[in-house]
Formats: structure tokens, sequence, C-alpha cells
């Protein structure tokens, strides 16, 4: 293990390779889970809401008509990021191994079905690319070394969030709180951006900032601006970079989402009331921030001519 580390240390390029190679692998990973965790929760929220509030005579119903299906059953009770194994949603044909490689089995498909021919959606691909390339950006900024290891670790986390986001308007905790607490536990170590001290206080003030819009928008106009998960992946940035950051993160979150979101319900021709996620630009800003976030503080700060 020592040798490999030192000569991941040693040598750039590889290091940056196989963050590369490891992550295209876990962007396949990451369509699962972009998929498969909303629904997981559904079910979740379906079983708690029958054992809270179903009667008595209709979970015997229940419980008969489960009986007499056992095979959906068990297929329902199964349902996680292991199985069922991945199929078409069109023919239902399995997807073997050598159809799964990342992006390479797309493209030797020619980005359809092998069994009925159905086009598979682009955005496979487009993940596991993004998932790769991102990390490589990771891996020859930050160089080899446990900061650039969380990096890329959080990366993964945040491709997740977003596209999660951008399906069903919801960062879910099972994400967030994670990368929460992994970032508190980073502060602890001597390669930390921040002190625990800082990144505590970071974490609340990330939270907080974000809570307090929401609520007084809420006061002011009766409807709900954001979603609590906002204020979670805000919190992360905050432990990780400690709150001087924070001022920048919302801002670039912020003003990129207003183009980005403007332009895009134009084009779809959605009104201007219709919500968007907000947690995508969230993510992006604090990654930006993460590995460019001083110099575009002195940047800015040399445009108003204070330095």
């Amino acid at each position: 293990m020592a040798e490999l580390t030192l000569l991941l240390q040693q040598n750039p390029a590889l290091f940056i390779v196989a963050a590369g190679l490891i992550s295209l692998i876990v962007g396949s990973f990451l369509n699962v889970l972009i998929y498969r965790l909303p629904k997981m929760m559904e079910l979740d929220w379906q079983a708690e809401y029958q054992a809270y509030f179903v009667t008595a005579e209709q979970t015997d119903d229940v419980a008969q008509a489960s009986s007499s299906t056992p095979a959906n059953n068990d297929k329902a009770a199964r349902f996680n990021l292991a199985v069922p194994r991945s199929t078409c949603p069109m023919c239902n044909a399995r997807i073997k191994a050598y159809d799964n490689i990342p992006v390479v089995s797309w493209l030797l498909l020619k980005g359809k079905c092998r069994s009925c021919k159905t086009p598979i959606s682009l955005r496979y691909p487009i993940i596991e690319s993004l998932t790769a390339v991102l990390a490589m950006v990771v891996a020859w900024q930050l160089g080899f070394g446990l900061p650039a290891l969380l990096m890329i670790f959080l990366t993964w986390g945040l491709i997740a969030l977003t596209f999660i986001d951008i399906d069903k308007m919801l960062l879910p905790d099972q994400l967030t709180l994670p990368l929460l607490w992994l970032a508190l536990l980073f502060s602890l170590t001597d390669s930390a951006m921040v002190n625990p001290s800082q990144a505590i206080v970071g974490a609340a003030a990330g939270y907080l900032s974000l809570w307090s819009v929401y609520w007084l928008f809420k006061l002011l106009t009766g409807k709900e601006g954001m979603g609590y998960g906002d204020f979670k992946l805000l919190a992360v940035f905050g432990a990780l970079l400690g709150w001087q950051q924070l001022p920048l993160i919302i801002l670039l979150s912020s003003v990129v989402g207003a183009v980005v979101g403007i332009t895009l319900l134009t084009i779809q021709g959605k009104d201007k009331a219709t919500p968007i996620p907000f947690g995508p630009y969230i993510a992006a800003a604090g990654w930006i921030a993460i590995l460019w976030g001083e110099q575009l503080t002195n940047l800015y700060l040399n445009y108003i001519g204070i330095y």
C-alpha cells in the first residue's frame, strides 16, 4: 500500500488517469443510485404510511392481496441498489455485464438495447463521463493526498444529488448528511482547510443562512422558496471551507441559477413561477469554490480596487 501511495504521489499523470478510470466505474453506479434511491424512499414512505394510518381491516386486505401474488411482493420487498438486476424498461431483458461497461457499451450498442433496439438515454454515458472528467480535474488541481480523495468522493456525491434534484426536486438525507459528517470529521485532520471550530461555525452558518431566507420568504409570500436539503448541502460546504466562503457560493449559485433557470423556463415555454431545483447550482458553486474560491475572491477584490 505504501508503495502504491508513493507511486501515485510521484506520478501525477498516473493519479489523474486512475481517478478518471475509477470514477468512470463509479459513474455507472451513480446512474443506478440516481434512479433507485428516490424509488426506495417512496417505497419506505408508503410502508410508513400504511403502518401509521391504515386500519387493521385494511391491513388484513393488503396482506391477503400480497399473499396471492408472492412473486410481486418479493420483488417489491427486495427493491434496493443491488436487486432486482437492471433490465431494459421496454422488453425487460436483463442487461448483461458486457453491455454494462461505462460509456464503451453504449457506444458499441450504438445507444440501443441489444434485444429490442429501443434507444438508451444519452444521459447514462453523460453521467459516467462527467463523473470521470470532474474527478480528473480534482486530481489535476490537488494532486494525490487526502484532500483530493475527499474531494473526489464529494464530487461523486454532488453528481448524484444534482441529478436526483433535477428529477425529483429532492436532496435526500441519505446523501447530504453523510457528506456533512464527513466534512466535519475532515476538519480534524492536518489536511483540512479549516479547523474544527471553523468547520462547525461554517456548517451552522451555511444551514441557517438559507433557513432564514426560507422562513422570511414563506412569511412574506406564504410559499416555500426552497427545500431543507438545500440548507444541508450548503452546510457541507460551510464545514469544508468555513463561513468566509459562503457568500461566494451563495452569490455564484444564485446568479447562475437565476440565469439558467429563467432561460430554461423560457425555452420550455413554462411560467416563471414554475419551481426549479436549486441544489445543482449550490453543488456547482461549492465545487468551484473548493478548487478556485480563493482565486475568484482575489480577482473580485482586485476588480473593485481593494487589492
